[in-house]
């Protein structure tokens, strides 16, 4: 990672820190993912978030005074607050095309297609696919046409290993990375697996810390029918919680419905706040943060619990 500068940063696309003011970057052809850097001074952590009851009914009417954040249980002080509940979205549909799900394929299809015409807004938002069972692979780049996307998802077929956690690695850092100011955007993994995974380079936290510096929230349907909760079902419910999103555990193509109408909702409607970290601490580590609404034990509140800093 690039060096922090008093007045300016370098820092990893989608690392998921506010600028006071970005420079003007000249316009030049994108360079490969893994290879660009954006300039910025580095002064301000956003989060976008969303706030439920228990009965996971969306709550919409809180303000700033409502909330209070801790980054490394220290207190900060709320810079700016607002309720985003239109941002252009930024999705990557991951698919599980391993040997593990080949009962379930039709399904996963089923799910991946009514999420894609549900979602995607023409000439605002924009969806890419993975596919992954031995490796991850690239079906549809990001594009606004769905037709394009749902022939993709038609046309995949099942077989191999998994490799999951590769697949979101992938995700994150080649592709979700490059619309910028993240803070313009909302970034998100829809993830249709079991949640096994026996194949990847890299490891689950591997993965995690990637979706996190892209500043992007996993949410995840499992293609699990047994009613029984599997281990994979624990990795997608640490996958989701960590970023501030949710898993959805439907039984059949019937019963997804009601779960798109969830997460579209989700996606629509969010709180955006951002705060100047005290002490502001160029370390490269993953700093801590905790988001509460202010004597509310009645609502739960969905947000990424941390963010990576620039390394100095």
């Amino acid at each position: 990672m690039k060096l922090w500068a008093p007045a300016a940063a370098i820092c990893v696309l989608g690392i998921g820190l506010w600028a006071a003011e970005q420079q003007n970057p000249k316009t030049t052809p994108p360079p490969q993912p893994e290879q660009t850097v954006i300039s910025v001074e580095v002064t301000r952590v956003p989060m976008l978030f969303t706030v439920t009851d228990k009965k996971g009914k969306f709550v919409t009417d809180l303000v700033k005074e409502n909330f209070e954040i801790f980054e490394n249980k220290k207190p900060q002080e709320i810079a700016e607050f607002s309720a985003e509940t239109d941002l252009p979205l930024r999705i990557a549909v991951l698919v599980d095309t391993s040997n593990s799900i080949r009962e379930r394929f039709r399904f996963e299809q089923e799910a991946a297609s009514e999420f894609i015409k549900s979602v995607i807004k023409s000439e605002k938002d924009k969806g890419m696919l993975v596919s992954f069972d031995t490796e991850p692979a690239l079906v549809t780049d990001l594009t606004d046409d769905t037709g394009v996307l749902d022939k993709g998802i038609r046309g995949l077929r099942p077989g191999g290993g998994t490799s999951l956690y590769d697949a979101i690695f992938f995700a994150c850092q080649d592709r979700l990375q490059r619309d910028q100011p993240s803070t313009k955007y909302r970034r998100a993994i829809v993830l249709l697996s079991d949640g096994d995974d026996n194949n990847s380079r890299y490891t689950r936290d591997q993965a995690l810390e990637m979706a996190q510096k892209a500043d992007a929230v996993i949410y995840a349907i499992s293609t699990n029918l047994s009613k029984i909760e599997s281990d994979g079902d624990k990795v997608l419910k640490y996958l989701t919680a960590e970023t501030g999103g949710r898993a959805f555990f439907p039984f059949k193509v019937e019963d997804l419905e009601v779960s798109f109408e969830n997460l579209a909702t989700e996606l629509r409607h969010q709180y955006s706040l951002a705060y100047r970290p005290e002490p502001l601490i160029a370390d490269g580590l993953f700093h801590p943060i905790d988001l509460r609404v202010k004597g509310r034990k009645d609502v739960v509140v969905h947000a990424r619990r941390g963010y990576y800093a620039p390394k100095k």
